[in-house]
Formats: C-alpha cells, structure tokens, sequence
C-alpha cells in the first residue's frame, strides 16, 4: 500500500536514494578493481531498492533514474570486460544467480544489451529470451519500468533490414514480434493498475496511469521506425495486432491514448490504405472513450497529407476516404445520444477540412456534411454553449479559407441553415467573418439575388438582434464593425444598370432596418455606390432611345431621396444635408432641374430646422454656396430663389465675421464663367460692399467691447474677392473701389488700437506682391492693373 501521508512518501524515497547511492558506491569501488563477483552483488544490492511498493509513479520514477544512470555505467563496465576477454555467455549465466527476480532482470537486461552487440548470438534468440523472463515481475508498477527499461536498451539492437544486428530472411518479423510481445505485456501491466489500490482512490490512480502512458507508448515509437515494416506487414500483422491489444483492454484511458498514438505515429499512406480497419474499431471502443477526438486527429492528419501535394489525392479517390469517414462518424454520433453538440461539430468541422483538402471541386459534399450538422442541430434552438458557437463558426470559416470567394459559399444551400442556429453573438462574429473574407479578398458581388444572400447571413452586423448586445460593446468595436460593412456595401457592383440598381434596392431594404446607430455608417456608401450608377448613365451613348435611359436615373434618384430621408430622421442634419446636395449635383449633371431643386429643398429645409450650432450653420453654408455655384440645370426663376436663401441665410450667422465671409462667398453665385446667363457684376459689387459694411461693423463692435479695433483680415479677404471679379472682368469692380479699399486696410494698420496680427500681415504682403506681379506682365493685364497704387 502506498501511504497517503506526502511527507511519509518522501522518506520513503530519501531512505531508497540513499540506499541505492550506498550501494552504487561499493559497486563503483568493485568496478575500478575489476572485481565483477563483488560488482555483481552490490549492483543487485542497489537494484533491489526498485522493488519498493511504498512509492507512488510519479516518486518510483525519479528512483528509477537514478538506477538507470548506475545501470549505464554497469552496461560500460560489462563492454570493458568483454574486451579483456570475458565471456559474455558466462556473464549472462552469471547474472541470473542473482537471489531476487527484479534485480536478476535489470542485470540480464544489461548484459543481455551487450550480449546482443557483441553477436556471438543471434538478437532475436536473445531479445525473446529477455522478453518472456520479464513476464515474471507482475506487479504492475514495477513491470511497467523494467520493461520500459528492456525497450530503452534493445531500440538500437534490433534484427531490422539494414541494421548490423540483421538476421535471416524473417528478420523483421522478429523485431516486431519483441516489440509487440512487450508492448501487449506493458499495455496489460498498466491497464491492471487501475485496480490496485482502494475505490476511493481511483481518481488519483488515473491520474498516476496518466502520467506514466509514455512509458507504454514509446514502443509504438519504436514499432514506427523499423525500417522493415512495409504497408503489407503493417496491414496484416501490426495494425491488427496493435488494435486487438487496444480493443481488448477495455480501459478507457488505455484505449483514447493508444488509439491517438496509433494515427500520430504510423505514416500517413498506411493510414489511408487501412482507414477500414482503423475505422472498423472505433465502434468497439468504451463508451467513455472520446472517440470524436480520435476521428479529428485522424482526419487533421488525412488532411495535412493531402495538403502536402496533389499527387497524393488518387490515394484518396481509390479508397473512398470520404464515404468511409463520413459513415463512421455517422455511426459515432447515432451509438452515442448524448454526444454534446460540441463534439459533433468538431467531428463535423474536421471531416469538412479533409473534404476541402482532398475534394475541393465537390461543393456537393461540403453542402452535405453542412446538411448533415442542420439535422443534429435541428430542434436544439438557438446555441448557448459557447464551445459549440465556436465550432459552428470554425465550420462556416474552412469553405470561406478555401475558395477564398463567397459567391462559393452562397452556392450551399444549407450554409444559411447552419448559421440560424447561432445566438446573436456570434451570428455577429461570423457576420464579421463573411465581411473580412469578402474585403481580403476583394470580391465583387454582382447580382441582387447574391447581395439578398449575403446581407441575410450578416444580419447581425446590419440590425439590433438583441437590443442588450449593443450596448455592451465596445464603442470603438462598433465602428470598426460598421465601418467594414460600410466598405463591403462598395464591394457591390455589377456593369449592367439594371441589376445594379437591383442591388442597391436590396442592400436600401436592409440597411434601413439598422437603427439610428448604423444608418449613418451604412447609408453614405450606399448613397455614393447608387451616385456612381447613375454617373455611368450619364455616360451612356447619347444617341440611345430617350426612353431607356431617361427613367432609370429618375428611379434611381427617387430611391436616393428616401434613403437621405430615414438617414435624417437619425437625425445626422449635417451628414444628410451634404448628402442632399450630392445629389443635388447629381441630378445636375443628368439634367433633372426638378430633381435637383427638390433636392436643394430638401437641404434648406434641414438646415432650418435641424442645424442650431453656430459652426455647423457656417459649415453647411459654405457646402451650399459651393455646390449651388457649380448648378447649372436652374433656370432663373429656381436659380433666383435658392440664390435669395442662400444669402439670406449668410446674412443671419450669429458671428459677424462669419457673416461677412458668407456673404461675400455669395458673390461667386452672381458670375460664373462658363455661364452666360449668370454673369450679374451688379449683384456681385453689392455682396462684396455688404460683406465690406459687415466687416466695419465687426470693427465698430471690436472697439466697444475691447477697446481695440481688431484683425484688418476680413478687410484683406474682400479686397482679394475685388481683385478676382476685377480680373474677370466685371466692370462695376472698378480701380478707385479697389484703391479705396486698400486705403482703409491701410488706415486700419496704422491705427494705435491695432490688434498684432501675423496671418493679416501675411496676406495683405502676399496681395500687395501679387498687385505688383500682375504690373510687371505688361500688356493688357499690366495695364489694367497699373492705376492700382498699393
């Protein structure tokens, strides 16, 4: 009995050590006098410490290294001895003389290792004996290690083809036989283990067993590098032998661990040739055994072989590596009911990746091991088990990884059918997959039926399924999610208009049902990807008939105007205000003037109502000052009542500076060059004096409040407007309004209340310099500019 008490186990040990370094101390001594009776006897001596029962594994272990080491050296000293011409026959009689059996076995082992390397026997005559002499330690712990010792010296002496120790014509067929014999005799030692010992302590010895499962399964190491073993004898002798050992143990831990050894060590073509055989155990395995972890392995390591090279796949073909794993995990999961959902994914996953290793080309068999996990899965609901989840998303990634292509996974008809049995969260995670594969690879998606497809799988990016899941996350997460749609939207494309604007209405019908948190990330691409199309309209042969090509853009724009108007119901005023006037430009080109007036309506109407911030006011007059200069689809009397707001609504910013340049940025509306009929130099000279009166205004009030005059800047901005319409040739811009002007900057500079300022400093010297420029050219501009004194 092992004794419970730690402390009481380490005296054990420490009484052992000693024991056996006092005994290792004598038989050195007897080794450096070549005294080989008394080497002999100490050496018994000290192995006999190996017969202890009072240590646990894991403490045995660490005596029995330290033996191990002696025993190396002992194994040096018997070399020695043949050399000056001891007889190993003697020796090895010699040695059986010893009084106890566990000692006498260690020696012959030792000197049975030397007896082999000196060849004056055959190995195999001398490795069989060891073998069947061993069976006379039964106790399982010390069993185990004797043998893993006899294992440790004879790996390097076996009668293998090509190994000096080879023999006659059935040479490997004994290696095999030693190595097999002590594997089964190992395997049986550490199987019985788990009966020594009291009920309650069964935990404790499984989890000894488990520590000393290396010791049985280096010999399967072993039987694996025998150069001799060829697919024929591993299918007619080792395999079955190895399986019947792993069958007929019946321990669960023996059997999930051999079995795992078996697919990890044996070569991967062996593997493929005997998968019925390997298969064909499975079932015969303990229920407790986890056999879905066994089938994982193997299929992990089927398909890491026909990743290697496409040569290999014939193998596969020719013995129907697919139906026969597929039939076995089918045979799995209906002999075990209460297999978690997890364990059946995972079986499912794995013999997924072999399929796309081995039979990329067949979506057919993808689609079924996808239909096979919805039938598990039906009637479970909605996945809690968070392992499960994960499996489920590894699932749907291996065809995306494969094919690099999602209009492949769209092609499966059961994929969508999976992906319904996901919680919220990880429908998103998986969402989020979709996305990345489309954006790494940069796919394009071209049909509407496609675009229906996919946006039906991410709907957990694109709308609340779970009202608490979005206040949970992260914020800075959120955007990046949103921000991946909002680029995949512009993944959207197809050359034909038609489909094109089918596509558009199937990704607005989604996108409209993301709530106000998302619209803003997801309707400006869509808005921009539906202004292409209707740019490539514009685009189109002019001489085509009127009548298809007229009503698609007004379908289109029609389309644009309801998307802007749930975006500015969030309310984003400032982000739908510049999107109307997209639009507007838009509508523009196309020479829809009722459109684009509508449009403009839209984005007046938001900015009076929506837009109170004084900054974001100056903001979206200057987007609308700009995009109104560029109209050309108005005719006078639209121009003349958006042109009337748009001053109006410059005249009345709340800060006087940001009035004046408004207002002077409003003389651009009055003269456009390449319009005729909008060259009013009238109204222009009226926008710069009100600008220039708004700006002495802004002085006046400087002075009254602060007791200085203030920037000149807003003076020297308006003397630039007057020098660019006084280029362009509008004649009530006249050289005594310019030098008039100059004269009150001046003024102003020289003023004691001045106010320092660089930046007006600045640009009244790079004025000034660019009035003396324009002299210097000469002819007609030189002399147009000449009057000018500055």
């Amino acid at each position: 009995m092992i004794p419970n008490g730690v402390e009481e186990e380490d005296k054990f040990l420490s009484a052992g050590i000693a024991g056996l370094q006092q005994n290792a101390f004598y038989m050195h001594r007897a080794l450096e006098s070549n005294n080989l009776k008394d080497a002999l006897k100490y050496s018994a001596q000290m192995l006999s410490e190996l017969r202890t029962s009072r240590l646990s594994p894991h403490k045995y272990y660490e005596l029995y290294m330290r033996a191990f080491d002696e025993l190396k050296k002992l194994e040096i000293f018997f070399k020695e001895e043949t050399k000056r011409g001891c007889s190993i026959v003697e020796m090895y009689e010699l040695v059986q003389h010893a009084g106890n059996i566990l000692p006498r076995l260690y020696l012959l082992c030792t000197v049975g290792s030397v007896y082999i390397k000196s060849k004056e026997a055959p190995a195999k005559d001398i490795l069989k004996d060891l073998v069947e002499m061993s069976r006379g330690i039964q106790h399982p712990l010390r069993g185990l290690f004797l043998r893993s010792y006899l294992s440790q010296v004879s790996k390097d002496k076996l009668p293998d083809i090509g190994s000096e120790y080879e023999g006659d014509a059935d040479t490997v067929v004994d290696a095999v036989e030693f190595v097999l014999q002590n594997f089964t005799e190992m395997n049986k030692l550490w199987v019985r283990m788990q009966h020594q010992g009291p009920a309650r302590e069964k935990e404790k010895r499984e989890k000894e067993r488990s520590e000393l499962r290396d010791l049985v399964g280096k010999n399967l190491h072993v039987l694996s590098q025998i150069e001799g073993i060829d697919l024929e004898m591993y299918k007619e002798t080792v395999l079955p032998r190895v399986l019947e050992q792993v069958v007929n143990c019946k321990d669960e831990i023996a059997q999930g661990y051999l079995m795992d050894c078996i697919i990890q060590v044996f070569p991967d073509e062996y593997h493929l040739q005997t998968l019925e055989t390997l298969l064909g155990a499975c079932p015969q395995l303990q229920p407790s055994v986890d056999i879905k972890m066994v089938l994982a392995r193997l299929m992990e390591r089927l398909s890491n072989y026909a990743a290697l090279s496409t040569d290999v796949l014939p193998e596969f073909f020719q013995v129907e590596a697919f139906a026969k794993l597929n039939s076995a995990i089918g045979k799995v999961i209906e002999a075990q009911e209460d297999m978690p959902i997890a364990g059946v994914v995972t079986l499912y996953s794995s013999l997924l990746t072999f399929t796309l290793h081995v039979h990329p080309d067949r979506l057919d068999y993808v689609d079924q091991i996808l239909g096979a996990c919805v039938k598990k899965l039906s009637g479970k609901g909605k996945l809690k088990d968070s392992k499960a989840a994960k499996q489920i998303v590894a699932l749907l990634s291996a065809p995306l990884e494969k094919y690099k292509d999602i209009d492949t996974a769209l092609k499966l008809s059961n994929y969508p059918h999976v992906m319904e049995y996901l919680d919220d969260a990880t429908s998103k995670v998986m969402a989020n997959v979709l996305v990345q594969t489309i954006l790494k690879n940069k796919t394009y998606i071209s049909t509407a039926e496609n675009v229906e497809a996919l946006f039906e799988l991410m709907k957990g990016l694109i709308r609340d399924l779970d009202e608490n899941l979005d206040d949970e996350l992260d914020e800075e997460d959120f955007m990046e999610e949103q921000n991946s749609v909002a680029r995949l939207i512009q993944m959207l494309h197809n050359d034909d208009p038609e489909e094109m604007l089918k596509i558009i209405c199937a990704v607005k019908k989604h996108i409209l049902t993301g709530g106000p948190k998302r619209l803003p990330f997801t309707v400006p691409p869509l808005i921009f990807n539906s202004l292409k199309l209707v740019r490539g309209l514009q685009n189109q042969d002019e001489n085509a008939p009127e009548e298809e090509v007229s009503s698609m853009p007004k379908k289109n724009f029609q389309i644009l105007n309801q998307i802007i108007e749930a975006l500015s119901s969030v309310p984003v005023p400032e982000l739908s205000l510049r999107l109307y006037l997209e639009c507007a430009e838009a509508a523009n080109d196309s020479d829809l003037e009722p459109v684009a007036y509508e449009f403009f309506t839209q984005a007046y109407i938001l900015y009076e109502e929506e837009i109170s911030d004084s900054k974001a006011q100056v903001t979206a007059i200057q987007l609308i000052i700009g995009t109104l200069q560029r109209m050309h689809v108005f005719g006078v009397e639209n121009r003349d009542t958006l042109t009337h707001k748009a001053t109006g609504y410059s005249a009345k910013l709340l800060k006087k500076p940001d009035q004046c340049k408004a207002v002077y940025s409003c003389a651009h509306l009055f003269w456009v060059d390449d319009q005729d009929n909008i060259k009013d130099g009238e109204r222009v000279l009226l926008c710069l004096k009100r600008a220039l009166r708004i700006a002495i205004a802004a002085q006046q009030m400087s002075n009254a409040t602060r007791g200085s005059s203030g920037s000149v800047l807003l003076f020297i901005e308006i003397l630039n407007k007057y020098l660019y319409f006084f280029e362009k040739g509008v004649t009530q811009i006249t050289v005594a309004s310019i030098q008039s002007l100059i004269e009150l900057i001046t003024t102003e500079m020289q003023s004691e209340n001045k106010t320092a300022d660089p930046a007006a400093d600045a640009l009244l010297a790079c004025t000034l310099r660019y009035i003396q420029f324009q002299k210097d050219k000469g002819g007609a501009v030189g002399e147009k500019y000449e009057s000018i004194r500055s």
